[in-house]
């Protein structure tokens, strides 16, 4: 079996923070959004092959990250794009990697911005039962989450209707980016060739319904799809569970940091209020009280009050007392 991580996003609603990093390495915890696939993929030896599908503008900061990590599975493959309006969008961009790498064999396929709280070894053991296309499910809760996803009908674990981003969505059961297919369910070309939607793989799932049976593996456990600054702090909150993370070589005088709070390496905090944030390293905040805010590398902040702030690198943002 081989997998694809998806990691070709430019994440426009994280910029500033991910104009010049994919999302994919933000850290979650001690760790990154990543880094937490790749150490399943890589403990899975059904798993023989892991490729990481990115951009073109990425793709320098992938090489470097894929050859200073612990992973061996993992390799890079590129998408000809560097910018958002060239996307192939994802079932292209599948089905160019299936052609470009040559896979001919059973396929998992995840985001690798999705913070998922099941372990992957326990989806492609579902995937293996079923022998059969499959796709992981999760209730949002909310009819007005379920309309940004692929709304799920089920009948035990068989889906017997696919809607991708309803208007009207009817149930709050929707399918996240996480499936399994069959060699012979690759059927990307195939659904191109028909001037369906390359974007979104929901719709090439509501496509692939109406041909074969798929199944769902429902899951109760947390998950993330972090794409927008708030997504992101909540996935940092659920890591850190009440506690927070202090790097060693960062500075904390006279402050607060609370929980559910990152401060990185070499970043300062002085005389401040921290709930709920992340600091970059190399960031300053002084005199200040910040709430929900994620702060980028090298930037200062003084004498200021932010919540639900996202601050771009080398930032200067101070009043006078």
């Amino acid at each position: 079996m081989r997998a694809v991580v998806l990691a070709g996003g430019y994440a426009t609603r994280l910029w500033p923070i991910t104009k010049h990093r994919p999302k994919m390495f933000l850290p979650v915890g001690e760790t990154t959004v990543i880094d937490r696939i790749f150490r399943e993929l890589e403990a899975d030896e059904r798993i023989e092959e892991v490729f990481v599908s990115t951009n073109e503008r990425f793709a320098a900061d992938f090489e470097r990250y894929l050859a200073e990590s612990e992973f061996e599975k993992p390799t890079l493959s590129v998408e000809e794009t560097t910018e958002e309006d060239e996307k192939f969008g994802v079932v292209g961009a599948l089905a160019q990697l299936v052609d470009r790498e040559g896979v001919d064999d059973d396929l998992l396929v995840v985001a690798g911005d999705n913070l998922i709280g099941f372990d992957l070894s326990e989806f492609v053991d579902f995937f293996e039962a079923k022998e059969g296309p499959v796709l992981a499910a999760y209730d949002v809760g909310s009819k007005e989450k379920a309309r940004s996803y692929g709304l799920v009908e089920l009948d035990g674990d068989t889906v017997v209707d696919f809607q991708e981003k309803p208007d009207d969505p009817n149930s709050t059961l929707v399918s996240i980016a996480c499936y399994a297919f069959p060699r012979e369910s690759i059927r990307f070309e195939e659904y191109l060739e028909g001037g369906n939607n390359p974007d979104e793989p929901g719709w090439f799932i509501q496509w692939l319904v109406d041909r074969e049976t798929v199944s769902a593996f429902a899951f109760d456990e947390a998950w993330f799809d972090i794409g927008t600054p708030a997504s992101y702090l909540e996935a940092v909150s659920w890591a850190l569970n009440g506690t927070n993370v202090v790097a060693e070589s960062a500075t904390v005088t006279d402050s607060v940091v609370d929980a559910d709070s990152h401060v990185m390496a070499g970043a300062h905090v002085e005389n401040s209020v921290v709930r709920g944030s992340v600091v970059f390293p190399g960031a300053r905040v002084v005199d200040s009280e910040i709430h929900d805010t994620i702060i980028d590398e090298q930037t200062t902040i003084e004498n200021m009050d932010l919540a639900g702030a996202l601050i771009g690198a080398h930032t200067q943002l101070t009043t006078e007392e």
